[in-house]
């Protein structure tokens, strides 16, 4: 199959997630063509049967903001046309449906039909998509997409309730691959955080205020109390300097390191022993998910879609948004002694195989058959 990807390609779960499928249907012999204003993070290093269409878009004096929808729709019609596209799977609604549904009516009247399959990842249905500025677009561009996927069954149900659908949803996981995380732990690297043994924390994301950071600080600091500890911040956002100052507040900011943004996650994951993840909400978690493929239990929110990938009790625990107190006493409950730490390890490992890449990309696959 000849398949076009529209994503945003930053760090986000949405961005990683399109990569990830794009690289993975290459190397089962599809040509796949990302379409985005840059190349992805998650694109590294020469890929057969992989393509990059950068979306060039045209500052004149007369516009503000620059039209970023409309340079999407004719890159889009450009790519079909000049590669013969069989579709277009396009990730995040916001403005990916609708520029997809604009470049389908162009081809349409040239003749040419191309399917399109929006998949929904979260903020576009749960924060960005339901504003009122937005929202009619958001709902249109959905019910003209060929299919409709969205990344757990919370977000699913979360999209019924905010906007008029009149079509099926199906829920594809988000995925992981799990036998990348399956990293030995760089000793070197771990000594250098922790280099008296201390228990290593972790908390990835892009710092906005949904993540709610300052309570994973706050975590961090009562469970130093109990258990010599060290935090990893790993990503940044605007929310980080927040984050510092209130480190410093509580007297624990030199043991923390804050290594910004980085790609290669599963170096990083292997040396953690927890990973916090305090959001308010969550469609699914990725970040959470790549830690359990790591063999890292997670103690995290049960907003959103966290409690279809977490188990309480299994693979880490759940905890209400806010309650610091409580998930502080879920992580030392895991950090206590070298044999539980192990068990919720194992755990949360095995967990993970279930949402491996392998399980999931059949799903997609033949899910663009019906549309071929």
């Amino acid at each position: 199959m000849r398949i076009g990807i529209v994503c945003y390609p930053t760090f986000g779960g949405s961005g990683v997630l399109a990569t990830e499928l794009g690289k993975a249907l290459a190397q089962k012999g599809h040509m796949v063509h990302f379409i985005t204003y840059q190349q992805p993070v998650r694109l590294n290093g020469f890929l057969p049967n992989v393509f990059y269409h950068e979306v060039q878009v045209a500052t004149y004096p007369l516009f503000d903001y620059p039209p970023y929808e409309t340079a999407l729709a004719s890159t889009l019609v450009d790519v079909i046309k000049n590669n013969h596209l069989d579709l277009l799977h396009v990730h995040y609604a916001i403005p990916h449906a609708s520029a997809a549904y604009m470049a389908k009516q162009i081809l349409k009247e040239e003749g040419k039909e191309i399917p399109v399959i929006t998949t929904l990842h979260g903020t576009d249905i749960t924060l960005v998509g339901r504003d009122k500025t937005y929202a009619p677009v958001v709902a249109f561009s959905i019910n003209h997409s060929d299919a409709i996927t969205a990344v757990s069954q919370n977000l699913r149900d979360e999209t019924f309730k905010i906007f008029h659908i009149g079509k099926e949803i199906e829920v594809i996981y988000n995925f992981v691959d799990v036998e990348r995380f399956q990293r030995k732990p760089i000793d070197a690297f771990r000594k250098v955080i922790a280099p008296k043994g201390e228990r290593i924390l972790m908390h990835a994301s892009n710092f906005r205020k949904v993540k709610r950071v300052q309570d994973v600080v706050q975590i961090f600091h009562q469970v130093s109390k109990e258990i010599p500890s060290k935090l990893l911040f790993v990503g940044d956002g605007p929310e980080r300097s927040t984050a510092e100052d209130l480190a410093r507040e509580l007297g624990v900011f030199d043991e923390i390191r804050f290594v910004g943004k980085q790609e290669q996650m599963e170096d990083i994951l292997a040396i953690a022993d927890l990973f916090l993840l305090t959001s308010d909400y969550e469609s699914f978690g990725l970040a959470a998910l790549e830690a359990m493929a790591a063999g890292v239990p997670v103690v995290s929110t049960n907003a959103g879609g966290l409690g279809e990938i977490n188990v309480d009790g299994v693979t880490g625990h759940l905890g209400n948004v806010g309650d610091v107190d409580m998930m502080s006493k879920m992580a030392l409950a895991i950090l206590k002694d070298d044999k539980t730490l192990k068990g919720f390890k194992e755990r949360a490992a095995e967990h993970a195989k279930k949402f491996d890449i392998h399980h999931i990309i059949p799903l997609y696959e033949k899910l663009y058959e019906r549309f071929l």
